[in-house]
């Protein structure tokens, strides 16, 4: 039996302790040669069983469905995804699986269906400009399609007729100078990888906001639009040039799509699907049969109470990990009783949550009393409708403002502070004079605590 067959801890301890057991019921074995087998084995016994533990809490969960109707909609978009071909923008919070998705699941859909992919993260190196890292990444895309024995071309030739030749020498185009003034344009460099790939390529940037941090960032998008358009409006393209970005900043995510002064305004900007009840399943499956440290197996919570703490940490896969980490390590503390799982884990995912959200909320420190004074008033009027709250420039606002800071209060002080909460990804702009809360785990815990606040004012008032 090899080490992928097991489905679980359990199975790996049977397993494991047969060999023992033979050798330890072998008469015609010296007893010091059961002894020094018995200890070789129970070393690795105890190396597999940490190995697989360790590699249930962190395998990958593939979203292959959803990846395929992705790919699918935007190789081959249908008459309500025409506009998926002026750019796709995925939106969601940090930490809830978007990059994992892109590299293990939507990548290889698009690869699977013939596209040449480009991805870049311009997370992956701040130091550098972001035109710096997309230039890299599309030379790093043509060199390793000009080798015959590289992954991608052998995995793109089972779906095409890419030839290594087009890539090298029959490339035609030196890439080392991308955008320099004696070097080719980047509209230049994408129009000769789709021609010489007879098909679509796929240009992904992931957590693409930051381009939108400085003027060359912001030029990077414009010349990536020229790039498009200089493709995709040939009569005779072979191919299309697709834009995909992704970024954890709701509100500058919104703003490429929106407003019509950047340049993907127009594009089609989705949330990003969160994971949720079959994420949960698969993670318990792969939990089953966990040893504590004593060798117990231990215990694991419901179903239903797992996808509830899931949902407490803002289903952020990281979170849950080491809730159930936690919880462990709970269980492992009481060596007499097995307590109930169900019974710590929501506690244990309301902790870790309050912590999240408290780091998030110390940025107000930093922004002064104007800004810990609009988000209160967010928290209390935001609804659950998605169109934010609105009035903070008015007249009377503004007074109760300077009232309560015991200064003068412009709505040019108002609008600085907004603009401060929206770039620490606090706040995010719904609209004209519409604002709201970025992170729903964030709003949520917020106006709990508010409540709680508010009832413990009124129960004082009753008693005095």
């Amino acid at each position: 039996m090899s080490l992928t067959t097991f489905t679980n801890c359990a199975e790996l301890t049977d397993w494991c302790a047969a060999p023992v057991q033979r050798v330890a019921s072998d008469r015609f074995l010296w007893q010091v040669s059961i002894e020094f087998v018995y200890i070789w084995l129970y070393s690795k016994f105890v190396f597999l069983v940490n190995f697989v533990q360790n590699h249930a809490m962190n395998t990958i969960f593939h979203r292959t469905e959803l990846a395929d109707s992705l790919a699918e909609r935007l190789l081959n978009p249908g008459a309500l995804d025409v506009a998926l071909r002026s750019g796709l923008f995925l939106r969601g919070m940090r930490r809830t699986g978007k990059s994992t998705f892109l590299r293990h699941d939507f990548i290889p859909a698009l690869e699977a269906r013939g596209a040449v992919v480009v991805y870049v993260d311009l997370w992956q190196d701040p130091s550098r400009s972001p035109a710096t890292l997309v230039h890299q990444a599309i030379r790093d895309t043509v060199d390793e399609l000009a080798r015959p024995e590289s992954r991608l071309l052998k995995k793109l030739r089972a779906v095409t007729d890419l030839d290594a030749s087009a890539f090298g020498v029959g490339f035609g185009l030196s890439l080392e100078k991308i955008g320099e003034p004696e070097g080719p344009t980047l509209a230049q460099a994408l129009t000769r990888l789709v021609d010489r790939a007879e098909g679509d390529v796929v240009l992904i940037i992931d957590e693409v906001q930051h381009a939108l941090g400085t003027e060359p960032g912001r030029d990077l998008l414009f010349a990536l639009k020229a790039a498009r358009d200089a493709v995709n409006l040939r009569p005779d393209t072979p191919g299309l040039l697709l834009f995909v970005g992704t970024g954890s900043h709701r509100a500058l995510v919104g703003e490429l799509t929106e407003q019509r002064s950047q340049a993907f305004a127009g594009a089609r900007t989705m949330d990003f699907p969160l994971l949720g009840q079959d994420y949960v399943g698969d993670l318990l499956s792969r939990l089953k049969g966990l040893r504590l440290s004593d060798g117990r197996v231990m215990p694991l919570p419901s179903p239903d109470v797992a996808l509830e703490a899931f949902a407490t940490v803002g289903h952020r896969p990281e979170d849950l990990l080491q809730a159930f980490d936690l919880l462990r390590n709970r269980l492992d503390t009481n060596s007499e009783t097995l307590d109930d799982p169900d019974i710590h884990l929501p506690t244990i995912a309301a902790t870790l949550r309050a912590s999240a959200v408290d780091v998030e909320l110390a940025k107000l420190d930093r922004m002064g009393a104007l800004a810990s004074a609009l988000f209160a008033r967010l928290v209390v009027d935001e609804q659950d409708d998605g169109r934010g709250a609105r009035g903070f420039f008015g007249e009377d606002s503004l007074q109760s403002l300077s009232e309560s800071l015991g200064r003068a209060v412009s709505s040019d002080d108002v609008t600085a502070a907004l603009r401060a909460m929206t770039s620490e990804n606090l706040v995010m702009r719904l609209g004209h004079g519409r604002y709201g809360i970025a992170d729903p785990v964030v709003r949520e815990l917020s106006r709990e605590r508010h409540e709680r606040l508010e009832s413990l004012r009124q129960s004082t008032s009753l008693d005095g």
